[in-house]
Formats: structure tokens, C-alpha cells, sequence
């Protein structure tokens, strides 16, 4: 039991997500610039330095359609390539840039 639980744990699928990598290729850095703060569009968020929690929580309120204004038509078409853990990795790496 003990072997098969080691094995598990270090599996990729239990490894920590990269942020910086889910970042790049889940292309949230073509509208958010390469460090997320210099968006493509004057009317796109800087998410450099934004808190992970609130970050996490209106990506997943975008993907879920709860929420829908600004400029969420255009997040909304690529947040079907980003699972919750993903999302989370993605804000946690977010909340790390200056």
C-alpha cells in the first residue's frame, strides 16, 4: 500500500501545477502580456500582483458564465483549455508577479 500511495504522489498528475507554464500555454499572456502587466488591449486587466483567491475566483466566474461583462466574451472562448486546478495554479503564479 505504502509503495502504490509513493507512486501516486509522484505521478505528474499529483505534481504541483506550473503556473508560469499553465500561463503561457493556455495563452492567458497573448491578452495579459508575457508578466501580466502589459495587456494586449487598454480594456484588458493588468493580473500582475492580483490577489490569488480573487483572481481564481473571477476566472472560474467567467468560464462558469456567472460572470459576463466587459471584456469576459473574449476570456470565455479559451477558458474551456483551463480545469479548476489549473485556474488555481495559473492565480497562484499570478499573485506572484510585480
Amino acid at each position: 500500500m505504502t509503495l502504490i500511495a509513493a507512486a501516486l504522489v509522484a505521478s505528474p498528475a499529483f505534481a504541483a501545477l506550473d503556473g508560469a507554464a499553465l500561463y503561457k500555454d493556455k495563452t492567458c499572456n497573448a491578452c495579459h502580456g508575457p508578466k501580466g502587466d502589459k495587456p494586449l488591449m487598454p480594456t484588458y486587466p493588468k493580473v500582475a500582483g492580483q490577489n490569488a483567491a480573487y483572481a481564481e475566483q473571477q476566472i472560474k466566474d467567467i468560464k462558469s458564465g456567472a460572470r459576463n461583462n466587459g471584456q469576459t466574451a473574449a476570456m470565455k472562448g479559451v477558458l474551456h483549455l483551463v480545469n479548476d486546478e489549473e485556474i488555481k495554479a495559473i492565480a497562484e503564479y499570478l499573485s506572484k508577479l510585480k
